[in-house]
């Protein structure tokens, strides 16, 4: 039987590309452990007790060094905040083991905080990271602390990221008020990094009241952080018609702000014609809060205008939905990004555990020999993994 507190994280080893698919092993774990019979997350008092010591903030005690952190951290030092996500994004056990318990303690410690998270997506070109140091120098410069975690995507042959957008976004990167952090999206699909909820949490814990989130880019899948986030802007071009085809419905869907760029020079009407074109489109969509109609704004990144506006939406959204409303649905957003965290450690392990005590290579070799599909070959594996 498998505990809630097996499902702590290992160091991601992935699979050979040519081997079985991992978003259907990933599937099958997941369904296993909501479904199977062999797993059962208990619910008695008496084994919430016993699990309950196995979680990070319980079971691990937090070395020197990280107590250094958590203080530094508590105090707002950039140097500690940047050390505390190094840990959280490690793939090391044992730091992402100091991660979590430091991330558990300052929240027990210190409290949610009040802050407001922005997550920003669009098109490559459309100039985020511009707009990103436009708004954020507008913001500082009004009494804020702004952090800004930017997701670079990584090679997927050499696994390496470039994380230049600091070197973009030079006059904010040396504010004492704003804080900048580059993360590899490594191998984690949604636009996102695969801590940058918990480097969110820990931003806010340095005092930061605004976090700013930029994605790899806009698409299909780079929506994950629509749910991390309070409100959902969507940066783009000033272009109507393939533009807005482009942009995928699941994306507009999700959309609470757009913010149309370059709306300055010979491009300053065409800015104006793409923003009418963003307001028709929305009014086809769903809400994602009843009070809250998406709105339109036209931007200069260059030239730096439209930023109080912008920002004054943003404000004004967080008042309209109300409180209790966000406070709800970063709830929701905390038990999602669970159920990642769960899929990710479980694929994990099963990764571990197939290559030491099964016959993974074997199993392989017939995949690529076509002697058993993809979806046998994983549903013998994980039968043989759960029964074990």
């Amino acid at each position: 039987m498998v505990m809630l507190s097996s499902v702590t994280s290992l160091p991601l080893r992935l699979l050979p590309i040519n081997s079985i698919s991992i978003g259907s092993v990933r599937c099958c774990l997941l369904q296993g452990i909501k479904h199977c019979s062999r797993i059962q997350l208990l619910s008695t008092t008496t084994t919430i007790t016993t699990t309950i010591s196995h979680f990070p903030d319980e079971a691990v005690t937090l070395t020197k060094r990280t107590q250094r952190i958590l203080q530094g951290v508590k105090n707002g030092d950039r140097s500690a905040l940047a050390q505390s996500i190094t840990l959280v994004e490690s793939t090391n056990k044992d730091k992402f083991l100091q991660g979590q318990a430091l991330l558990s303690a300052i929240v027990k410690e210190q409290g949610p905080q009040k802050t407001i998270r922005v997550g920003i997506s669009g098109p490559p070109g459309v100039g985020k990271s511009t707009f990103i140091e436009a708004l954020g120098m507008h913001l500082v410069e009004h009494g804020h602390r702004v952090a800004v975690l930017t997701i670079d995507p990584s090679s997927s042959v050499s696994g390496g990221s470039i994380l230049g957008d600091k070197t973009r976004m030079q006059l904010l990167s040396r504010h004492p008020n704003a804080y900048i952090r580059p993360s590899p999206s490594g191998c984690t699909l949604g636009g996102v990094a695969r801590s940058t909820c918990d480097s969110i949490v820990l931003c806010e814990q340095a005092k930061y009241n605004v976090v700013l989130v930029e994605t790899v880019g806009v698409g299909q899948s780079e929506i994950a952080v629509a749910g991390m986030t309070d409100i959902f802007l969507l940066l783009a071009n000033p272009a109507g018609g393939d533009e807005l085809q482009g942009i995928k419905r699941g994306v507009m869907e999700l959309v609470d702000l757009v913010v149309v760029n370059k709306a300055d020079g010979d491009l300053k009407h065409a800015a104006a014609r793409a923003a009418a074109e963003y307001v028709s489109a929305l009014k086809l969509l769903r809400r994602k809060f009843h009070k809250w109609n998406a709105k339109v704004h036209c931007v200069s990144s260059v030239k730096k205008t439209g930023m109080k506006e912008t920002w004054d939406t943003v404000e004004k959204y967080i008042e309209t939905v109300g409180d209790d409303a966000l406070l709800a649905f970063r709830g929701e957003q905390y038990k999602k990004w669970m159920w990642r965290h769960i899929g990710d450690q479980l694929l994990s392990r099963f990764q571990d555990h197939a290559h030491k005590h099964m016959q993974l290579k074997r199993i392989e070799d017939s995949v690529k020999n076509g002697i058993l599909t993809p979806g046998m070959a994983a549903e013998s594996l994980l039968s043989a993994y759960f029964k074990d």
